[in-house]
């Protein structure tokens, strides 16, 4: 790893950090659940009590949005809406779109359970964060409701955020910042630059940026690899390469400042944004 030594005082009448003192990471695909399967699948349930097939493709592709939005965005797709009106007689309307919410909840909040297993690498790297003097914030696209479960499922595995920001606990949930800057204020942060924005999806990472924060993305943990650990595990070097070039094209339009292949590898970018820190640069101006 890294050298992520303890955070020091900033010098008086220097305004800039000097180095980072938060992370803020998000949930699925990225602390827990290699390949962030509890949303997904229940998508594809979800619609399914409606009379609507939708692939686990199809269900990823707007992931990192809130629930509602999420359930919009697939309404709003022209296949998918074409599917729903042969079933329903007309295109999906917001009504139709709460209905489909609605009952995505219970299922979610039955079977998050079911992939809530920290991934490999993820206690021992905000282990060396705390170390280092770092808090450590969250956020997710999950409603409060599903995440306190998902909160209680990682404290027993031992996770413990300093802060937890549900996608409803905020009036807009990303791509807007409101997620992240309301863990800048509860965990007492001074500048939204000594803080790194974490995550596996596009409207994390643009969530990040808005924010004015350092971002990672991650490439192989998260929703667009979509699998399982022992499969991500053994896959070839080739392989990995593949989907790592094809993933990272998918990150391009956001931009983010950092790419790695899981929260594994954050102590040494943690590493290298305090050296790009302490000679001057902050995440708004690279």
């Amino acid at each position: 790893m890294g050298d992520i030594s303890p955070i020091k005082t900033r010098p008086a009448g220097n305004p800039a950090p000097l180095r980072l003192e938060a992370a803020v990471l998000d949930w699925a695909g990225t602390v827990v659940d290699f390949g962030s399967f509890a949303p997904t699948q229940i998508f594809v349930e979800a619609f399914a009590e409606f009379g609507v097939a939708i692939t686990l493709d199809e269900a990823r592709g707007p992931m990192g949005l809130g629930k509602w939005d999420h359930i919009r965005t697939l309404c709003n797709d022209s296949a998918i809406a074409t599917r729903f009106s042969l079933a329903h007689g007309h295109m999906p309307t917001d009504e139709d779109v709460t209905a489909i919410y609605n009952r995505f909840m219970p299922l979610q909040i039955a079977k998050v359970g079911t992939h809530s297993a920290m991934i490999p690498g993820a206690l021992e790297t905000i282990a060396a964060l705390r170390e280092a003097g770092m808090k450590i914030g969250s956020c997710s696209g999950y409603p409060r409701v599903v995440m306190d479960r998902v909160v209680a499922l990682a404290a027993e595995a031992g996770y413990q955020p300093d802060c937890v920001v549900a996608c409803d606990d905020v009036p807009r949930a990303r791509p807007y910042p409101a997620q992240a800057l309301r863990n800048v204020v509860d965990l007492g942060i001074g500048d939204v630059a000594a803080c790194v924005k974490v995550d596996d999806t596009v409207p994390g990472i643009e969530e990040g940026h808005r924010a004015g924060m350092w971002t990672v993305a991650l490439l192989m943990s998260g929703n667009t690899l979509g699998l399982p650990y022992e499969d991500y595990a053994a896959l070839s070097d080739d392989a990995r390469a593949h989907h790592r070039e094809a993933i990272s094209a998918g990150f391009a339009a956001c931009r983010p400042h950092y790419e790695i292949d899981t929260i594994a590898d954050l102590p040494v970018v943690v590493a290298d944004i305090n050296r790009r820190m302490a000679s001057g640069e902050r995440p708004q101006c690279v």
